[in-house]
């Protein structure tokens, strides 16, 4: 293609659309495909990013201006014509040329006529004004979810989420965090690397967290041999948070139930060899097994099993610490996958809710009595947070704390953590 950054756009969003394709491991395989560098592959990045996280407010305007279905090659166009003339500093007379260009490459000269037509209109408005105009006379979830580009059933329940920390009044800041970029965080792993020996300025809620400011984190040593990795800040701290829970007794065997891809587990590695304790991580999936043992290639005395984490070969009760970091929608790190919001649908819940709670009552049967259990989602959906704690009975464990991170509170990703004291 004449317009590589673009092309490799468009080819990612169709990934996405057709085969549920990851997008931020596909778009760094195509750029390197592809020898897009530099400021071309930065351009390429913003605009499937961008594109992703505005796609609501987008297909909103463009629905108001073509009275009929679009085909999905050409909506995506579409879009992300509509993000370069409306967020990215394109100027419209090329937003519009250049998607034109792409149509007839990608779909055909039939359909050029309709995008140029289309896409002169969108850019005559900035995005303020469009958002004024689309939202005016809608129920105020429905407005918010055309403002902040999220589906009206993600708005809802978010607010029930925050709703359940008398926050109700953040829904707005919440859904605004989830379309800011997050930058790179690093961990340093403890007793393998120091936090000052590492990039980046100190982060915000865990003490062995560095903000990356710009680079690439494989261009980090630490990095490339395993004492230090790249995890979101609300990940570092689920894993602190359960490992300096006092507890009373032994405290030398550990499992990780759900560790895939095994940042946690390799923080929870780091932190139990320094106590003498043994750390068993667990995966049902054998390539994401394969991912944990990288992860933890640095870490000394720890074992990577491979197990439904519901039907493992474990003894009842001769565990002293168990994470179960469960399976769920992942709506707690929309602003790191974007995609995600337009993927997900409330009948993943049924699915997935049954799931969480074999996983944490396996893991409260695992642990031994005064044992601790830590519940963690990347979601703060009440579905998969409160209710499946509360499923387990007062009198097989206690709850002894509650903790949430949330982007837009502390930079992080919407983390949920329950700790529970096996009886």
């Amino acid at each position: 293609m004449s317009d590589p950054s673009r092309g490799v756009a468009y080819d990612v969003l169709r990934a996405a659309d057709e085969r549920d394709a990851y997008v931020n491991l596909l778009l760094p395989q195509l750029l390197r495909e592809r020898g897009i560098v530099g400021r071309d592959a930065a351009f390429a990045t913003e605009l499937v990013h961008g594109t992703l996280r505005l796609r609501g407010t987008y297909d909103a305007v463009l629905d108001s201006l073509v009275g009929r279905p679009l085909d999905p090659e050409v909506r995506d166009v579409l879009r992300l014509g509509a993000h370069q003339a409306l967020s990215m500093r394109v100027p419209s007379h090329a937003a519009v040329s250049t998607s034109v260009s792409l149509v007839r490459r990608v779909v055909g000269h039939k359909p050029a006529g309709l995008v140029n037509a289309v896409l002169r209109k969108v850019a005559a408005d900035d995005l303020d004004t469009w958002v004024e105009r689309l939202t005016q006379g809608l129920e105020q979830d429905e407005a918010l979810a055309v403002r902040r580009s999220h589906p009206v059933w993600i708005v809802r329940a978010l607010r029930s989420a925050l709703r359940a920390v008398d926050a109700a009044d953040e829904l707005d800041a919440l859904l605004e965090a989830d379309n800011r970029p997050p930058k790179v965080t690093l961990v340093a792993r403890p007793g393998l690397v120091d936090p000052s020996d590492l990039p980046g300025t100190p982060g915000q809620v865990s003490p062995y967290a560095r903000v990356l400011d710009a680079g690439d984190p494989g261009d980090v040593a630490a990095v490339r041999d395993g004492r230090a990795g790249v995890q979101d800040e609300g990940s570092q701290m689920v894993a602190l948070t359960l490992a300096e829970a006092p507890l009373e007794g032994t405290d030398a065997r550990w499992l990780d139930l759900c560790a895939g891809p095994g940042g946690k587990a390799a923080l929870l590695g780091a932190l139990a060899a320094q106590r003498g304790a043994h750390l068993v991580a667990n995966e049902v999936q054998p390539h994401r097994a394969d991912l944990v043992r990288s992860g933890l290639r640095a870490v000394p005395d720890v074992e990577v099993t491979v197990h439904d984490g519901r039907q493992g070969p474990w003894e009842a009760g001769t565990f002293d610490r168990v994470l179960v970091d469960a399976p769920c929608t992942g709506l707690g790190a929309l602003r790191r996958r974007p995609e995600s919001r337009w993927r997900r649908t409330p009948e993943d819940l049924e699915s997935l809710v049954p799931l969480q709670r074999a996983l944490l009552r396996r893991a409260v049967e695992l642990t031994r009595p005064g044992g601790l259990v830590g519940y963690a989602t990347c979601s703060p959906l009440v579905d998969e947070t409160l209710e499946v704690v509360e499923s387990v009975g007062p009198g097989v464990a206690e709850l002894v704390g509650v903790h949430r991170w949330w982007p837009h509170r502390d930079g992080t990703d919407a983390m949920f953590l329950a700790l529970l004291r096996r009886r």
